[in-house]
């Protein structure tokens, strides 16, 4: 009853609330329009500015006012003064400075940066800092920042996972324009499965998180936001192939419809078609899997979120895939796997649709609802063993926001539903596997939530607070609270601090399909239950401009604490994986320190360094957990001509020693080291733009950089010694590759 009665307070405060302008900040090119984020708004007499979001959008205070004029700037740009007319919503234009126009736009704004507006620490990476790279798809996208790691799951279907924090993906929720469709049996290929043409922005947050997506995000976020359609070019193609023959093609169409243009839409295609049978290293498995790839991708907007009156969104994909990989002589079956040439498929279909629609009855008030699902049917083979997976997944969030005096208010309502059917079966007899079954994984689990932004000072200070209730099908409810503090004295020191509890259910084998390829039996040694954490996290930023080098230094740390956590054991004996909950714990303690430069708006260079420390404690021992680097360094270089004509980017990654899961009780001829080697990669590519033409090529892994005897017992894959769990570094070596696209706007 008492949080009835805020509410109801909270909603009657809104006509003693300031008067709010809210707007979007252009720069003018010759091409068009383009967003600006990063630029100021200020009332003119005033020394506070806001600064416009990663969107471009600001909003600003128009109480106690005299002089109703606001100031616009941003670097590049002619400062205009604009006079304020009473509309709560403006959409303000800048004009480019002389000497900034050429055949193609000059941009000063970087690739990738820290948003100074967020309350969280936000790391943005957007279309220009995917060009540096092929950026085939999602999986790619980080090569030049230091936050996300990609890994490699399992080499031989080339399974990757994004990790953060030095975490299994698992703990980072991946989000498609900010909803949960990635879960499940679409984790292991999902991150795969968006071409890098579909991308807008990557939003990157590390530690606690918003309450409004739910209650994962343990480790951190990672939001994938999707072309906009209404600011797409209208035809873009992408041509991609590699020095192994596998070919990418990319069409995106994009229009505007109806007689007032209100309605936008686009349409990606995208394909994959497979490479040849490469076997770099001899040891008689293919390097890469063959991988044949259809996505269709239909996107619809209507309206704009910022302005009074209905909005929306909807979304409609099909994803067709198929992986064959294994020994070089395997040749993919419809029906069975085979016992004769060791090899592994996978195949699956998944349809997904969602819609965002909204209804904004003024700037302070706001009533939402999104709504998702998708289904997921896959079958796969792992040697002599068949998996069937079949899952449907729903997601509803209902949501009203209340602007409230300086402060935001929102609050609502969710529910999230899994139906997930795992199927394991062998083809022929295996006496020593035990684990051959029907699995069900379901997820029931309504929630609400509330979540208000505190604004003081000016935004000086920021303060979100928030908090969600959900109840789980079988373990009853679940509180998860969280906070977010953003401290910024002036306007180029910024101070944040989060903390907030996670959770989340475990999908074993669709999210560690891994476990299947072992020689060795899966044993549970009790109920896996829903795996907690605690994170918290500092983080400090300092943006500076000497002459014409304008720069970034930043500094986090965050630490995640497991109250119970999930663990695949391959220690306890030689020939089983033991699965089991932990009991004593397990810590991750990351700490970054990172920079970013840009000299005469032509040249770019970021570095970071990454500290380490993941393990967990049992019996009283702390024991560092595999696989992750204790030390790791990256560096990347960018160098554009005046005209933006010619381009050249390197990119350099150094990975110290890992530690390794224990083969000390296998025969000599099959045992590893109990830790990695140190080793460095470094990556190049050069651009060519003539108007609306790119051509590009490059080389990822220059130095032909290998991971000795990644497979074990490679040469008796049906053998009681096979692993695969022992990869850590690259597998296949030099890789070239060359591109082109075109884009009309």
């Amino acid at each position: 009853m008492r949080t009835v009665s805020v509410v109801i307070f909270l909603l009657l405060t809104q006509v003693l609330q300031a008067q709010t302008i809210k707007g979007k900040l252009f720069g003018k090119t010759v091409e068009g329009r383009e967003i600006l984020p990063g630029g100021t708004v200020r009332w003119i007499g005033s020394q506070t500015a806001v600064v416009a979001n990663e969107n471009g959008m600001f909003s600003i205070v128009a109480d106690n006012v005299t002089d109703k004029r606001l100031v616009a700037t941003f670097t590049g740009y002619k400062t205009d003064t604009i006079a304020w007319d009473g509309k709560l919503y403006m959409s303000i234009t800048l004009e480019q400075l002389p000497g900034e126009l050429s055949g193609v736009t000059v941009t000063t704004r970087n690739g990738a940066y820290i948003s100074s507006l967020s309350t969280v620490k936000i790391e943005v990476i957007n279309r220009h800092e995917l060009s540096k790279a092929a950026c085939c798809d999602l999986a790619g996208c980080f090569g030049t920042q230091a936050s996300v790691q990609p890994q490699t799951t399992n080499i031989v279907t080339n399974a990757q996972e994004l990790r953060i924090l030095g975490l299994s993906g698992v703990y980072n929720q991946v989000l498609v324009d900010g909803l949960p469709m990635i879960q499940g049996l679409s984790y292991t290929y999902g991150i795969s499965s968006y071409p890098g043409t579909v991308v807008e922005n990557i939003y990157v947050a590390k530690g606690a998180t918003s309450v409004l997506q739910g209650y994962e995000s343990i480790s951190g976020q990672i939001n994938l936001d999707t072309r906009h359609v209404d600011k797409a070019e209208r035809l873009h193609l992408n041509a991609y192939m590699n020095s192994f023959g596998e070919k990418h093609l990319n069409a995106n169409v994009a229009t505007a419809v109806g007689e007032k243009k209100k309605w936008h839409t686009m349409l990606a295609l995208h394909t994959v078609q497979p490479s040849r049978r490469v076997d770099g290293n001899d040891d008689g498995f293919l390097d890469l899997p063959l991988l044949t790839r259809y996505m269709v991708y239909n996107k619809w907007k209507y309206g704009n979120d910022g302005e009074t009156g209905w909005n929306a969104q909807f979304g409609l994909r099909y994803v067709h895939e198929q992986r064959v990989g294994g020994q070089v002589g395997y040749q993919a079956s419809g029906d069975k796997g085979s016992d004769q040439v060791y090899g592994q498929q996978v195949a699956y279909n998944q349809p997904e649709a969602y819609a965002k629609v909204a209804y904004r009855f003024s700037p302070q008030h706001a009533l939402s609802v999104n709504v998702m699902g998708f289904g997921h049917h896959q079958n796969a083979y792992f040697g002599t063993l068949a998996y069937k997976g079949k899952q449907q997944v729903g997601y509803l969030n209902l949501q009203h926001e209340v602007q409230w005096g300086q402060h935001n208010l929102k609050y609502g309502a969710s529910y999230r539903y899994q139906a997930l059917t795992e199927d394991i079966q062998f083809t022929k007899p295996e006496p020593t596997k035990t684990y051959a079954g029907r699995y069900l994984t379901r997820l029931r689990v309504p929630g609400v939530f509330a979540e208000n932004t505190f604004h003081w000072f000016d935004d000086q200070l920021v303060f979100i607070a928030g908090a969600r209730m959900d109840h789980h099908q079988t373990e009853g409810w679940y509180f998860t609270p969280r906070g977010m503090l953003k401290y910024s004295p002036h306007e180029n020191h910024i101070f944040r601090a989060s903390a907030g509890t996670g959770w989340r259910q475990v999908n074993l084998f669709s999210e560690q399909p891994v476990v299947l390829t072992s020689s060795r039996n899966i044993v549970f040694e009790s109920t896996l239950r829903p795996e907690q954490a605690v994170n918290w996290g500092l983080s400090y930023t300092w943006r500076f401009e000497l002459g014409q080098t304008i720069g970034t230094l930043s500094a986090d740390f965050y630490q995640a604490r497991f109250q119970r956590q999930f663990y695949a054991d391959y220690d306890q004996d030689p020939g089983k994986i033991v699965m089991r909950n932990l009991t004593g714990g397990s810590r991750s303690n990351g700490l970054q320190i990172d920079a970013a430069l840009t000299f005469f708006q032509q040249m770019e260079f970021r570095a970071a360094y990454n500290y380490l420390a993941v393990y967990r404690k049992e019996n009283g021992q702390q024991l560092t957990m595999p696989f992750n680097p204790r030390n790791r360094a990256m560096s990347a270089l960018s160098y554009r001509t005046k005209n933006n004509r010619w381009q050249a980017d390197v990119n350099t990654h150094w990975f110290d020693k890992m530690h390794l899961p224990n083969t000390q009780a296998n025969p000599p001829q099959y045992r590893r080291p109990t830790t990695s080697d140190a080793y460095a990669t470094v990556n190049i590519q050069g651009t060519f733009r003539l108007k609306t033409l790119e051509l590009y090529a490059g080389c990822e892994n220059i130095a032909n950089y290998r991971q000795p005897n990644p497979v074990i017992s490679a040469e008796h894959p049906f053998g009681p010694y096979f692993d695969l769990s022992s990869v850590w570094g690259p597998t296949r070596g030099r890789e070239f590759y060359v591109g082109v696209r075109y884009s009309i706007k």
